[in-house]
């Protein structure tokens, strides 16, 4: 009966869940903006003293490994691989578009329509992939630039979700688009990571880093210091 700190970093919302034996015991979220650094430790210990287990009750940590916000994943990352490392235990790791996928209701969803998952990447792009009910992936993930011809040899209902989805909807609306929710969270996590850890799918902790999938957002500075 596998106890796992679940993690979910990708986005702007900073969030933790903690299941045991596949079923959600808690969770909590910040969506104050740029604050992961300050708040995700502060979230892991609220989630663990309000369940009442200790970390050395901990089996594993789960994690969201990308695509999204470069800082917020590398702030997760080390969190993780910190926690894991003390506790010595494994660590399992998902793409954050396949999280979201697996917060949709599967009950809603028509047998041959498709899970557009999307995740802001500024501007008209998102980082997107292509699920089918069975959260089967049919296209390969990657950031696209949203227009007129985005998805168009999809014919079915559009099943979407995420932070980047509703710029999907807003500028080109179709009566076959259905927006579920643009939150991210790590409840999303708990059944991959019960499977995941029923299976030994593990990432080697050392060498793991996330897939960022677009190098880091840097603004250069227009102030003058001289």
């Amino acid at each position: 009966m596998p106890l796992i700190l679940q993690i979910e970093t990708s986005t702007e919302i900073c969030s933790v869940a903690l299941s045991k034996n596949g079923q959600l015991l808690y969770s909590v979220e910040s969506d104050d903006p740029n604050s992961h650094t300050e708040k995700l430790t502060l979230l892991i210990q609220t989630c663990m003293a309000q369940t009442g287990y200790s970390f050395k009750q901990l089996d594993a940590i789960a994690l969201s490994d990308g695509p999204g916000s470069y800082t917020s994943l590398r702030i997760g990352a080390a969190t993780a691989k910190g926690i894991c490392y003390a506790m010595d235990i494994p660590l399992l790791t998902f793409n954050s578009l396949t999280i979201l996928a697996n917060g949709i209701d599967t009950l809603l969803i028509g047998s041959d329509d498709i899970i557009l998952p999307m995740i802001d990447a500024r501007r008209m792009e998102v980082y997107t992939a292509v699920y089918d009910k069975q959260l089967k992936q049919l296209e390969e993930i990657q950031p696209l630039i949203l227009d007129t011809q985005s998805f168009t040899n999809y014919t079915q209902i559009k099943h979407l979700c995420g932070n980047g989805a509703e710029k999907f909807i807003t500028n080109f609306p179709d009566d076959r688009l259905k927006l579920h929710f643009q939150r991210t969270s790590a409840t999303f996590m708990t059944a991959l990571s019960f499977q995941s850890f029923q299976n030994k799918v593990f990432s080697d902790v050392a060498y793991f880093t996330p897939e960022y999938y677009k190098g880091p957002n840097i603004t250069k500075s227009t102030k003058k210091i001289f």
